[in-house]
């Protein structure tokens, strides 16, 4: 049986790679689904599990790092790790993770690499080191990951967090025969981990063939059963009462997580120990306190079917688009008491649950504005249900192309991974070459749409549909040549240039720098992309530019990236002209 899994393992690796327009190498595509199924819980995009892949020389035996705050991945513009963030905003306790993945398409598992991991985390778990001296040893791309783990760690101590540090070992080996010297090394870093900080606990798993068959054949389940205990039906909709212990079953998948998969339509993400939620904790606590169901306004459920037998909701295409700080603080504060004592009281309290049938997308993004217009969300946090989001994914259907506006929707259908966009990215495509800014779509991967500003300037109904499309190909045709050219190019210099080079792309086209969308509606009409020996020259000169300014400047390459300032003295010395920046 562990050939087979095997060949299939192999033979899904092949399809994605063939999928692609520029396929990877095996070795990188092998890194990439192990990150996605050691990650398996955390429903990441391709682009998340993409900013995670270290790869290249000076790894330190890792292929991928990603950092979890309460199971949210964190991205270097996360408002928490921000100097005048909020911090009393994240619930005290709140688990941290640093999720470390090494991949290897080697038939076994080895010492070796276990002593290479546990010497680059003695390094750079140190809450005192200095990057300048290790710089030397390890990638840039690496080193920021284990900065954003400390920093977040830091900022977050006085909310006495949890840690875990965990390090998944993939290879195409039999888990289920690991040498016993390679799994006394395993608890050998396991224990370090546990000891890296007073508040750590550690964690290795080894993952072969067998164990990656099963999670990548096990896709997110959206049809679910609800159990109720009193309920009103009007057609094929319902309002049911539930109780919490029947609920959190439902909110749970096999390991006790909340399965996030079921709340990608919500509007926002947990907002952890704010007023509203502690109000929550503190009725469940308080076993004199009213009927929880009269002081809550209850959960929002939308599917495209929904099966009532025997006082059991059969629902199918589930999402919880109203009701997630509900949801997740009763996961955070009962799913501990309900593993060690599941006939607690508290369980059999009521939540009043509305399940709405309708398979009419439009329908279900009214419900989701209107089930938040009573709480404080931000419009921008509305966006994907706007108007115009709608109408780009449905622009970019007709042309064999998916926007990703509802997270991984396309990815569950199987289609192509390179043609999936995401609204992130796309947004970050406008801001670098039809508004000329790529050193902010650079700084600010996952926050750029949280000012209305940005939004309205980004995603402007004056835009035509095309220039969007134009957009997407061209940046998806950028990260394809920065992905194969003959001279390997870095992770953190993929990152860093990236929007730089799709920016001048843009502007070679139309032979002078620009801020507005509609210079180009031509290219988009006719069709127009930059050839492939032109950016192999723009990419010389990009370079050429990029290190002349850092010496000037005295900047390093994170903060050149980022800079405004490096734009006007790019394009100006590449005789593009510059412009005045919005401020």
């Amino acid at each position: 049986m562990s050939a087979n899994d095997r060949v299939l393992i192999n033979q899904m690796i092949e399809e994605r790679r063939n999928a692609r327009a520029v396929p990877l190498t095996f070795d990188a595509a092998f890194e990439r689904f192990a990150s996605e199924h050691a990650l398996h819980g955390f429903g990441l995009s391709e682009e998340e599990i993409e900013a995670g892949v270290i790869g290249g020389a000076n790894d330190g035996g890792i292929d991928g790092a990603y950092v979890f705050l309460g199971g949210r991945l964190l991205h270097e513009d996360s408002e928490i790790l921000q100097p005048n963030s909020v911090i009393s905003n994240v619930e005290a306790g709140t688990q941290l993770t640093l999720w470390l993945v090494q991949a290897k398409t080697s038939p076994g598992f080895s010492e070796v690499a276990l002593d290479k991991v546990a010497s680059t985390c003695a390094n750079l778990l140190d809450m005192e080191v200095d990057e300048d001296t290790v710089g030397i040893l390890y990638a840039e791309d690496l080193l920021a990951r284990f900065r954003l783990f400390r920093t977040a760690l830091m900022r977050l101590l006085t909310r006495h967090p949890t840690v875990v540090i965990k390090f998944s070992y993939v290879t195409r080996g039999e888990a289920s025969e690991v040498h016993p010297k390679v799994q006394a090394k395993a608890k050998i870093l396991e224990a370090q981990f546990s000891g890296a900080f007073a508040i750590s606990t550690g964690e290795v798993e080894f993952l072969g063939p067998a164990e990656l068959w099963k999670r990548a054949s096990t896709l997110p389940s959206y049809t679910l059963e609800l159990p109720y205990r009193e309920s009103i039906t009007h057609g094929t909709s319902h309002i049911a009462l539930v109780s919490l212990g029947e609920y959190i079953d439902f909110l749970s998948d096999e390991t006790g997580a909340i399965k996030s998969h079921i709340f990608d339509w919500n509007v926002r993400d947990y907002q952890g120990n704010v007023e509203v939620n502690r109000e929550i904790t503190a009725s469940l606590q308080n076993p004199g306190a009213p009927e929880f169901w009269w002081l809550n306004n209850g959960i929002t459920i939308v599917c495209s079917q929904a099966t009532a037998i025997g006082k059991r909701l059969s629902l199918s295409d589930v999402q919880i688009v109203n009701g997630l700080q509900t949801s997740y603080t009763l996961h955070e504060t009962l799913r501990n008491l309900y593993t060690t004592d599941p006939a607690d009281p508290v369980f059999d309290r009521l939540v009043q649950v509305r399940t709405l049938v309708t398979v009419d997308q439009a329908a279900r993004d009214s419900v989701i504005r209107a089930t938040n217009r009573q709480t404080s969300v931000p419009v921008a946090s509305l966006r994907a249900t706007d108007d115009i989001q709608r109408q780009i994914e449905s622009y970019f259907f007709e042309h064999d192309w998916f926007y990703d506006r509802r997270k991984n929707f396309y990815r569950n259908q199987g289609k192509p991974a390179d043609r999936i966009v995401s609204i992130p990215l796309l947004a970050q495509s406008v801001m670098a070459m039809a508004l000329g800014q790529p050193d902010y779509a650079r700084a600010r991967p996952s926050s750029l749409l949280k000012s209305d500003t940005d939004y309205r300037r980004v995603f402007s109904d004056k835009t035509e549909l095309p220039v969007y499309l134009w957009l997407a190909k061209v940046q998806r045709q950028v990260d394809e040549f920065l992905q194969s050219t003959s001279d390997p190019i870095s992770r953190s210099l993929h990152t860093n240039l990236r929007f730089h080079l799709a920016m001048l792309g843009a502007v070679d086209l139309v032979g002078r720098v620009f801020s507005k969308p509609e210079t180009l509606n031509n290219a988009a009409r006719e069709n127009v992309f930059p050839t492939s020996t032109r950016l192999e020259s723009l990419w010389a000169s990009l370079q050429e530019q990029f290190d002349a300014f850092q010496r000037q400047s005295r900047s390093g390459a994170d903060k050149t990236a980022k800079s405004s300032d490096f734009v006007t003295y790019l394009t100006a010395n590449l005789g593009y002209g510059s412009l005045r920046r919005p401020r």
